[in-house]
Protein backbone atom coordinates (compact mmCIF):
# COMPACT_ATOMS: atom_id res chain seq x y z
CA UNK A 1 0.00 0.00 0.00
CA UNK A 2 1.27 3.61 -0.78
CA UNK A 3 1.19 5.57 2.48
CA UNK A 4 0.87 8.92 2.05
CA UNK A 5 0.37 11.64 5.41
CA UNK A 6 -1.17 14.85 4.99
CA UNK A 7 -1.40 18.07 7.24
CA UNK A 8 -5.06 19.49 8.58
CA UNK A 9 -4.62 23.18 9.51
CA UNK A 10 -7.73 23.69 10.84
CA UNK A 11 -9.16 25.70 13.69
CA UNK A 12 -7.04 29.00 13.37
CA UNK A 13 -7.14 32.20 11.06
CA UNK A 14 -4.30 32.23 8.76
CA UNK A 15 -3.29 34.99 6.47
CA UNK A 16 -2.37 35.21 2.74
CA UNK A 17 1.76 35.11 3.71
CA UNK A 18 0.91 31.88 6.50
CA UNK A 19 -0.73 30.27 4.13
CA UNK A 20 1.51 30.14 1.29
CA UNK A 21 4.52 29.46 4.16
CA UNK A 22 2.31 26.53 5.67
CA UNK A 23 1.96 25.09 1.92
CA UNK A 24 5.89 25.43 1.49
CA UNK A 25 6.45 23.60 4.26
CA UNK A 26 4.38 21.03 3.28
CA UNK A 27 5.72 20.33 0.33
CA UNK A 28 9.23 20.91 1.53
CA UNK A 29 8.88 18.57 4.53
CA UNK A 30 7.73 15.87 1.97
CA UNK A 31 4.33 15.40 3.05
CA UNK A 32 1.61 14.31 0.83
CA UNK A 33 -1.02 17.35 0.95
CA UNK A 34 -2.45 20.29 2.68
CA UNK A 35 -6.29 19.90 4.15
CA UNK A 36 -8.41 22.63 5.37
CA UNK A 37 -11.70 21.17 7.32
CA UNK A 38 -15.00 23.18 6.96
CA UNK A 39 -16.45 24.00 10.21
CA UNK A 40 -18.48 26.90 9.64
CA UNK A 41 -18.25 27.95 13.48
CA UNK A 42 -14.97 28.48 14.36
CA UNK A 43 -11.85 29.98 13.05
CA UNK A 44 -10.06 29.31 10.15
CA UNK A 45 -10.34 29.87 6.30
CA UNK A 46 -12.91 28.76 3.64
CA UNK A 47 -11.62 25.48 2.23
CA UNK A 48 -12.16 25.86 -1.08
CA UNK A 49 -11.17 29.65 -1.39
CA UNK A 50 -7.77 28.67 1.38
CA UNK A 51 -6.93 25.60 -0.93
CA UNK A 52 -6.90 27.78 -4.18
CA UNK A 53 -5.04 30.41 -2.61
CA UNK A 54 -2.20 27.82 -1.42
CA UNK A 55 -2.56 25.72 -5.08
CA UNK A 56 -1.88 29.12 -6.62
CA UNK A 57 1.17 29.51 -5.00
CA UNK A 58 2.34 25.57 -5.13
CA UNK A 59 0.99 24.21 -8.13
CA UNK A 60 2.21 20.71 -7.30
CA UNK A 61 0.85 19.92 -4.19
CA UNK A 62 -1.78 17.88 -3.31
CA UNK A 63 -4.82 19.75 -1.51
CA UNK A 64 -7.77 18.46 0.01
CA UNK A 65 -11.11 19.16 2.21
CA UNK A 66 -13.62 17.45 4.76
CA UNK A 67 -16.11 18.98 3.40
CA UNK A 68 -20.24 19.72 4.38
CA UNK A 69 -22.46 18.54 1.84
CA UNK A 70 -25.65 19.28 3.28
CA UNK A 71 -27.20 22.72 2.85
CA UNK A 72 -25.14 23.04 -0.84
CA UNK A 73 -27.12 23.99 -3.84
CA UNK A 74 -25.79 20.76 -6.43
CA UNK A 75 -25.33 22.85 -8.99
CA UNK A 76 -22.87 25.57 -7.65
CA UNK A 77 -20.89 23.02 -5.48
CA UNK A 78 -20.33 20.71 -8.20
CA UNK A 79 -19.14 23.71 -10.66
CA UNK A 80 -16.88 24.76 -7.68
CA UNK A 81 -15.46 21.25 -6.93
CA UNK A 82 -14.85 21.04 -10.81
CA UNK A 83 -13.18 24.21 -11.27
CA UNK A 84 -10.54 23.56 -8.41
CA UNK A 85 -9.99 20.36 -9.38
CA UNK A 86 -8.72 21.83 -12.94
CA UNK A 87 -6.93 24.73 -11.60
CA UNK A 88 -4.83 22.07 -9.34
CA UNK A 89 -3.52 19.81 -11.75
CA UNK A 90 -6.25 17.52 -10.83
CA UNK A 91 -4.76 17.40 -7.83
CA UNK A 92 -7.45 17.99 -5.15
CA UNK A 93 -8.89 15.43 -2.43
CA UNK A 94 -12.47 15.52 -1.45
CA UNK A 95 -13.94 13.80 1.50
CA UNK A 96 -17.37 15.03 2.29
CA UNK A 97 -19.25 14.88 5.89
CA UNK A 98 -22.52 15.79 7.22
CA UNK A 99 -20.99 18.49 9.68
CA UNK A 100 -20.98 18.52 13.48
CA UNK A 101 -23.69 19.25 15.63
CA UNK A 102 -22.62 20.52 18.71
CA UNK A 103 -22.24 24.15 20.02
CA UNK A 104 -23.22 26.72 17.22
CA UNK A 105 -22.60 24.49 14.02
CA UNK A 106 -25.99 22.73 13.70
CA UNK A 107 -27.98 25.80 13.63
CA UNK A 108 -24.80 27.79 11.35
CA UNK A 109 -25.51 24.70 8.75
CA UNK A 110 -29.18 24.99 9.17
CA UNK A 111 -30.52 21.57 8.04
CA UNK A 112 -31.36 19.46 10.99
CA UNK A 113 -29.17 16.59 11.78
CA UNK A 114 -32.09 14.01 11.20
CA UNK A 115 -32.67 15.05 7.98
CA UNK A 116 -28.19 15.09 6.93
CA UNK A 117 -28.22 11.51 5.84
CA UNK A 118 -31.25 11.80 3.36
CA UNK A 119 -29.36 14.69 1.64
CA UNK A 120 -26.13 12.91 1.21
CA UNK A 121 -27.81 9.92 -0.03
CA UNK A 122 -29.90 12.25 -2.90
CA UNK A 123 -26.67 14.25 -3.41
CA UNK A 124 -24.13 11.99 -4.19
CA UNK A 125 -24.97 10.20 -7.44
CA UNK A 126 -26.51 13.52 -8.73
CA UNK A 127 -22.86 15.25 -8.53
CA UNK A 128 -21.20 12.44 -9.81
CA UNK A 129 -23.71 12.67 -12.88
CA UNK A 130 -22.46 16.24 -13.17
CA UNK A 131 -19.16 15.73 -13.04
CA UNK A 132 -19.39 13.34 -15.31
CA UNK A 133 -20.82 15.78 -18.16
CA UNK A 134 -24.23 15.04 -18.36
CA UNK A 135 -27.45 17.34 -18.43
CA UNK A 136 -29.46 16.29 -15.18
CA UNK A 137 -32.86 16.73 -14.26
CA UNK A 138 -33.39 16.21 -10.99
CA UNK A 139 -36.32 16.57 -7.98
CA UNK A 140 -35.35 15.66 -4.56
CA UNK A 141 -34.52 16.69 -1.17
CA UNK A 142 -31.03 18.05 -2.20
CA UNK A 143 -32.82 20.03 -4.50
CA UNK A 144 -34.19 20.71 -7.76
CA UNK A 145 -33.69 21.86 -11.43
CA UNK A 146 -34.03 21.24 -14.48
CA UNK A 147 -31.57 20.10 -17.63
CA UNK A 148 -28.56 21.57 -16.06
CA UNK A 149 -25.02 20.79 -17.41
CA UNK A 150 -21.77 21.39 -15.56
CA UNK A 151 -18.34 23.02 -16.72
CA UNK A 152 -15.24 22.77 -16.56
CA UNK A 153 -15.47 19.21 -15.60
CA UNK A 154 -13.02 17.85 -13.48
CA UNK A 155 -9.30 16.52 -14.81
CA UNK A 156 -9.85 13.31 -12.72
CA UNK A 157 -12.61 11.04 -14.49
CA UNK A 158 -14.24 9.37 -12.46
CA UNK A 159 -13.83 11.94 -9.85
CA UNK A 160 -13.26 10.32 -6.40
CA UNK A 161 -15.61 11.25 -3.34
CA UNK A 162 -14.97 10.03 -0.01
CA UNK A 163 -16.97 10.34 3.03
CA UNK A 164 -16.38 10.35 6.59
CA UNK A 165 -18.62 9.56 10.07
CA UNK A 166 -18.24 6.09 11.53
CA UNK A 167 -21.81 5.93 12.79
CA UNK A 168 -23.64 2.93 11.69
CA UNK A 169 -25.08 5.06 8.92
CA UNK A 170 -22.32 6.78 7.72
CA UNK A 171 -20.76 3.13 7.40
CA UNK A 172 -23.49 2.01 5.25
CA UNK A 173 -23.90 4.82 3.16
CA UNK A 174 -19.91 4.89 2.70
CA UNK A 175 -20.37 1.02 1.35
CA UNK A 176 -23.31 1.71 -1.19
CA UNK A 177 -21.83 5.22 -2.41
CA UNK A 178 -18.07 6.41 -1.75
CA UNK A 179 -14.79 5.68 -3.09
CA UNK A 180 -12.98 5.74 0.11
CA UNK A 181 -13.40 6.37 4.09
CA UNK A 182 -11.53 9.07 6.52
CA UNK A 183 -13.03 8.66 10.21
CA UNK A 184 -12.23 10.44 12.98
CA UNK A 185 -11.95 10.20 16.40
CA UNK A 186 -11.66 6.44 16.30
CA UNK A 187 -9.52 3.85 17.54
CA UNK A 188 -7.57 1.80 14.94
CA UNK A 189 -10.24 -1.26 16.56
CA UNK A 190 -12.90 0.87 15.65
CA UNK A 191 -11.40 1.26 11.94
CA UNK A 192 -11.00 -1.90 11.61
CA UNK A 193 -15.01 -2.70 12.47
CA UNK A 194 -16.21 -0.08 10.16
CA UNK A 195 -13.75 -1.08 7.81
CA UNK A 196 -15.39 -4.79 7.24
CA UNK A 197 -19.07 -2.83 7.45
CA UNK A 198 -18.26 -0.78 4.80
CA UNK A 199 -16.87 -3.96 2.82
CA UNK A 200 -19.73 -5.71 3.19
CA UNK A 201 -22.32 -3.07 2.11
CA UNK A 202 -20.08 -2.31 -0.86
CA UNK A 203 -20.07 -6.33 -1.89
CA UNK A 204 -23.91 -6.72 -1.22
CA UNK A 205 -24.25 -3.61 -3.84
CA UNK A 206 -22.23 -5.22 -6.52
CA UNK A 207 -19.18 -3.33 -5.72
CA UNK A 208 -15.45 -2.81 -4.10
CA UNK A 209 -13.83 0.14 -2.40
CA UNK A 210 -9.91 -0.09 -3.18
CA UNK A 211 -7.69 -1.42 -0.16
CA UNK A 212 -6.01 2.05 -1.06
CA UNK A 213 -8.72 4.24 -0.13
CA UNK A 214 -9.19 3.77 3.99
CA UNK A 215 -7.53 6.45 5.89
CA UNK A 216 -8.01 8.06 9.03
CA UNK A 217 -7.71 11.97 10.06
CA UNK A 218 -5.91 12.20 13.42
CA UNK A 219 -5.32 14.58 16.01
CA UNK A 220 -2.07 14.53 18.31
CA UNK A 221 -1.69 16.46 21.66
CA UNK A 222 1.78 18.21 22.51
CA UNK A 223 4.04 16.36 24.59
CA UNK A 224 3.05 16.00 28.51
CA UNK A 225 -0.45 16.74 27.57
CA UNK A 226 -3.11 15.43 30.12
CA UNK A 227 -5.92 14.60 27.79
CA UNK A 228 -7.92 14.02 30.33
CA UNK A 229 -8.45 17.80 30.78
CA UNK A 230 -9.83 17.50 27.86
CA UNK A 231 -12.72 15.67 29.22
CA UNK A 232 -15.84 18.55 28.75
CA UNK A 233 -14.30 19.96 25.68
CA UNK A 234 -16.25 19.60 22.56
CA UNK A 235 -13.45 17.31 21.19
CA UNK A 236 -14.44 14.41 24.11
CA UNK A 237 -17.95 14.89 22.63
CA UNK A 238 -17.25 14.20 19.81
CA UNK A 239 -15.50 10.74 20.66
CA UNK A 240 -18.57 9.63 21.52
CA UNK A 241 -17.73 8.03 25.31
CA UNK A 242 -14.44 6.22 24.36
CA UNK A 243 -11.24 6.62 26.30
CA UNK A 244 -9.37 9.91 25.16
CA UNK A 245 -6.05 8.47 25.77
CA UNK A 246 -6.97 5.82 23.39
CA UNK A 247 -7.78 8.30 20.22
CA UNK A 248 -5.88 11.16 21.03
CA UNK A 249 -1.87 10.31 21.13
CA UNK A 250 0.22 12.26 23.14
CA UNK A 251 3.71 13.65 21.81
CA UNK A 252 5.02 12.66 18.09
CA UNK A 253 6.42 9.01 19.85
CA UNK A 254 2.85 8.44 21.20
CA UNK A 255 1.34 9.59 17.18
CA UNK A 256 3.89 7.54 15.15
CA UNK A 257 2.76 4.68 17.36
CA UNK A 258 -0.74 5.03 16.94
CA UNK A 259 -0.16 5.43 12.95
CA UNK A 260 1.29 2.13 12.86
CA UNK A 261 -1.53 0.75 14.86
CA UNK A 262 -3.45 1.87 12.04
CA UNK A 263 -1.04 0.83 9.67
CA UNK A 264 -1.59 -3.02 10.87
CA UNK A 265 -5.18 -2.92 10.19
CA UNK A 266 -5.22 -2.26 6.63
CA UNK A 267 -5.35 1.79 6.52
CA UNK A 268 -2.82 3.88 4.78
CA UNK A 269 -4.04 7.45 4.37
CA UNK A 270 -3.81 9.52 7.09
CA UNK A 271 -4.55 13.26 8.17
CA UNK A 272 -2.83 14.29 11.24
CA UNK A 273 -3.31 18.03 12.80
CA UNK A 274 -2.21 18.97 16.39
CA UNK A 275 -5.07 19.48 18.86
CA UNK A 276 -3.90 23.17 19.10
CA UNK A 277 -2.77 25.35 16.13
CA UNK A 278 2.06 25.37 16.81
CA UNK A 279 3.42 28.45 17.67
CA UNK A 280 5.33 28.34 14.22
CA UNK A 281 4.32 25.42 11.42
CA UNK A 282 7.59 25.18 10.24
CA UNK A 283 9.35 24.35 13.40
CA UNK A 284 6.50 21.93 13.95
CA UNK A 285 6.52 19.89 10.22
CA UNK A 286 10.29 19.47 10.29
CA UNK A 287 9.42 17.87 13.63
CA UNK A 288 6.55 16.06 12.30
CA UNK A 289 8.79 14.60 9.82
CA UNK A 290 11.52 13.22 11.66
CA UNK A 291 9.21 11.34 13.72
CA UNK A 292 6.63 9.63 11.10
CA UNK A 293 7.89 11.05 7.86
CA UNK A 294 9.39 7.79 6.94
CA UNK A 295 5.78 5.91 7.51
CA UNK A 296 5.19 7.33 3.42
CA UNK A 297 5.99 4.80 1.08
Amino acid sequence: MKVRIGISAGGESLGPEAMVALAEGITDTGFDSLWLPEVLSRPGPDPLVGLAWASGARPRLKIGTTMLLPGRNLVWLAKAVATLDVLSGGRFLLTFVPGLAIGGEGSAIGIPSAERGALMDDALPVLRRLWAGESVTHEGPAGSFADVSVSPRPVQDPFDVWLGGNVPAALERCGRLADGWIPAFCTPSDAADGKAVIDRVAAEHGRAISPEHFGVSLAYAPEGTDVSALASSPVARRARGRPLEQIIPVGLTGLRAMLEQFLEVGFSKFIVRPTAPPAEWRSELDLLADAVGSLQT
